[in-house]
């Protein structure tokens, strides 16, 4: 009779509870998140400074006499702060009479370029017809074409037709050279509305003319503030267009008006030109920093669909 030996059971093995390295505390946690935004702020404060130190140094500079420019280094202080550089470049320089000017012509021509724009858009998004397509074409084909080329051939049409001794050429331009650019935005803004809404609309009875009053302008807000100040700084900050079509010192805007303070000996008045140039700065800063949501608002919604 053989027995039968049984195996022995293998030890148990024990299992060593690892240590796990403990959290960091919250201070720590926002002390390193405060390190890993360090070179972020400090490539902010780069570029501030880049971007605000040129104002900083015109506005301090509109200050300065003729005298201190010549003699003193660029980077000194003003040694009084006294305006008739601003009372000279509003006075002599004409200033106040060039920004009356920039505004009858860029507010006019905005008002075209957007409406006319925001209508040439709907007409070729929302609505069906045939040859839209050809239409849209014609339209980027427009953009195209520089605006240097039709200046002269455009002047003396404005010639022959007796208005160059007015601001109505200076409207026809700027009106015609942005609505290429306004059409092409708008039809992208319209194309990221779903159609299902016009549908809709023409389904209770409403016609084209009433969707766009209604529904196209309403729905468009944010759209229509980002292209009328895009074009609005367009037209303002323009030179070439205004001193072509620019026949006498009555009708010069703002920007013609800067190269009055240069004498006819091209002697530049640093003092009152900072001064203009500060003006003419400061206003289209406060202008782009109280609509800047807007323009932001309405850049994002046209990005959304393509």
């Amino acid at each position: 009779m053989t027995t039968t030996m049984m195996p022995t059971d293998a030890p148990a093995t024990v299992a060593v509870p690892t240590r796990r390295k403990p959290a960091p505390s919250r201070a720590r946690r926002t002390t390193l998140r405060l390190l890993r935004r360090v070179p972020v702020w400090i490539v902010v404060a780069i570029l501030m400074v880049v971007v605000l130190y040129p104002q900083v140094w015109m506005v301090l500079g509109s200050f300065k006499t003729q005298s201190e420019f010549l003699s003193n280094p660029a980077l000194a202080l003003p040694e009084t702060w006294n305006f008739d550089n601003y009372v000279i470049a509003l006075t002599n320089g004409n200033v106040a009479q060039n920004y009356l000017n920039s505004i009858l012509v860029t507010i006019p021509s905005v008002l075209l370029i957007v409406f006319i724009g925001v209508a040439a858009g709907y007409a070729l998004e929302v609505m069906i017809w045939k040859g839209r397509n050809a239409v849209l074409l014609y339209v980027l084909a427009g953009i195209m074409v520089p605006g240097q080329m039709i200046l002269v051939p455009l002047f003396i049409v404005y010639f022959r037709m007796g208005i160059t001794d007015s601001l109505l050429p200076l409207i026809i331009t700027y009106t015609v050279m942005g609505l290429p650019l306004t059409t092409f935005l708008m039809a992208t803004y319209f194309r990221s509305v779903p159609r299902e809404i016009f549908e809709a609309a023409t389904v209770d009875g409403s016609g084209p003319l009433r969707s766009f009053f209604v529904i196209g302008i309403p729905m468009m807000k944010n759209a229509i503030l980002t292209v009328g100040l895009v074009q609005f700084f367009s037209v303002w900050n323009d030179l070439l267009i205004a001193l072509t079509f620019t026949t006498r010192p009555e009708l010069a805007t703002i920007q013609v008006g800067l190269l009055s303070l240069s004498d006819e000996y091209g002697s530049t008045q640093y003092g009152p030109l900072f001064a203009a140039v500060s003006i003419n700065i400061v206003v289209l800063l406060i202008v782009f920093l109280t609509l800047n949501k807007k323009i932001m608002a309405g850049m994002a919604g046209g990005a959304l669909k393509g």
